[in-house]
């Protein structure tokens, strides 16, 4: 197939600008990704648990996700937070006093011991009567808060993605093992009951052989076009960078740090940089504002992949393990970037929808697709949608839904998972979560190799096995990256 060249501003089938549809997108992932807060059907009986058995939680990161999580855990019987760890002290303050109000309300006198606010995560994990926590700080933090919660006996729902690099992933699915900790992945895509119903379908072979899947996957233009990127335009120099598809590093302007901010524990392990609100405000612009920096985040595995990678490579049956094979579009084969699988099935990445009709053709013009975090799967036997975040499932024909017994709902729900239910689940019986270390890592690992090729310009060989590029020395550099001392894993 020849090389398309792909136009700067493109409309989907509706008309809608391809800059529009992903800045409405990474808009959306921010409000629609917190945790369910309504919990009363769920609560059920356990209203009065006594405290003796209920799981003590500190939460890690009080940003915007760390808000939905910390409503989610502290209206939730079988919880109790006792910490709350934040840089910020107007973050920390507000999650410590939002738990107590909550609890005062809700749970009978003389059965809810307090929160405390802590600046440090190690406080946290060194306190023996906390048994696990949930980490939702930037994506720099992940890989080692893991690691140390980890080694420190606690269970851990860390948020995605789980790494920075692939290295950083192995590691920490080899020492959740080694320390035998329960550990879920922040993809709540993987608990939506639809979700499942349609990946149980395809992985199934009820679809037949996939011949394709699609999903999002946004350049830096599509972030950084916003209002509050606007004062730096000259420094961003959107017109050179605009089209990169991988997190840079920008000569941004230090600032005076707000004050109660420890500047120095936000930065931790990455290379050091000064304060920029693009980086982190209070209140916050959104979820993952720091995504476009190279030394904090992983900008298109961050907003996209890294949710959708997991419902993806589930339904194929290769959560875990990934591709054999990364298709630069600069090797003519495809005009967008794609992953092979063993199996010869091929995951194409695209801007926006509109690219699934207009150049590959994958589905009828009259197709709806919407929605952020999951793929479209064309089959033999037609196609159907696992994502949210945008409407209904979609497929044709309409015989696949009564085959799975699936009454398509106006709105897939992502707030309707079950995923703090399935890890409350698993830190009692002590068995492996739907989204465990081994599929997060994997499904970091796919946005990693996306962005290693990227980097480089040009394709990979990968073995998923042995998790290396082999012959390749420059691929392999970027497997893994150093930390800022005296941090490291």
């Amino acid at each position: 197939m020849n090389r398309i060249k792909r136009p700067s501003v493109r409309p989907d089938a509706k008309g809608t600008t391809r800059r529009a549809f992903l800045r409405q997108s990474v808009a959306a992932a921010g409000v629609i990704t917190l945790p369910q807060l309504g919990l009363a059907a769920a609560l059920g009986a356990e209203n009065n648990l006594p405290p003796s058995r209920r799981v003590n939680v500190g939460l890690i990161g009080k940003g915007a996700m760390g808000a939905g999580h910390l409503s989610r855990l502290a209206y939730d019987p079988a919880f109790q937070v006792l910490a709350v760890c934040d840089v910020d002290r107007t973050r920390r303050e507000a999650g410590r006093s939002a738990v107590d109000d909550i609890c005062a309300a809700t749970r009978t006198a003389g059965s809810y011991r307090g929160c405390v606010a802590c600046n440090d995560y190690r406080e946290i994990l060194a306190r023996p009567d906390i048994d696990a926590v949930v980490i939702v700080t930037p994506d720099h933090w992940h890989s080692l808060q893991s690691i140390e919660a980890a080694k420190a006996g606690k269970d851990i729902y860390c948020e995605k993605p789980l790494s920075l690099t692939i290295r950083e992933g192995r590691r920490v699915a080899q020492t959740v093992r080694r320390y035998g900790r329960v550990f879920q992945t922040g993809t709540q895509y993987r608990s939506i009951p639809a979700i499942r119903k349609v990946c149980e379908f395809i992985r199934a072979g009820k679809l037949g052989k996939i011949k394709a899947v699609f999903t999002p996957y946004a350049p830096l233009s599509s972030f950084m076009a916003g209002e509050r990127f606007r004062p730096y335009a000259q420094v961003l120099d959107l017109e050179q960078c605009g089209r990169a598809y991988v997190p840079m590093e920008f000569p941004l302007p230090a600032e005076p740090a707000p004050e109660g901010l420890d500047w120095d524990l936000w930065v931790g392990p990455a290379p050091w940089h000064p304060y920029n609100r693009l980086y982190h405000i209070n209140p916050s612009p959104g979820v993952v504002p720091w995504s476009f920096c190279e030394s904090f985040g992983v900008t298109s595995s961050t907003w996209f992949l890294s949710h959708a990678a997991d419902v993806i490579q589930w339904a194929l049956g290769y959560e875990r393990s990934g591709p054999v094979e990364i298709i630069h579009p600069g090797a003519g084969r495809y005009p967008t970037l794609t992953c092979r699988y063993e199996n010869g099935t091929l995951l194409h990445l695209v801007d926006h929808w509109g690219l699934v009709k207009d150049l590959y053709h994958a589905v009828p013009a009259a197709a709806r697709l919407a929605g952020n975090f999951g793929g479209l799967f064309v089959g033999e036997r037609g196609w159907l949608t696992t994502m949210s975040a945008g409407g209904q499932l979609e497929g044709e024909p309409e015989s696949l839904f009564d085959e799975m017994n699936l009454k398509r709902t106006p709105e897939v729900n992502i707030g309707s998972n079950t995923h703090h239910a399935n890890w409350l689940e698993c830190l009692r019986t002590r068995q492996a979560p739907n989204a465990d270390e081994e599929i997060g890592h994997r499904s970091a690992s796919l946005g990693h190799l996306a962005n290693i090729a990227c980097w480089l310009g040009r394709s990979l060989n990968w073995d998923p096995v042995k998790e290396q590029f082999n012959g390749d020395e420059g691929a392999t550099r970027l497997l893994s990256r150093a930390m800022r001392s005296p941090y490291r894993m």
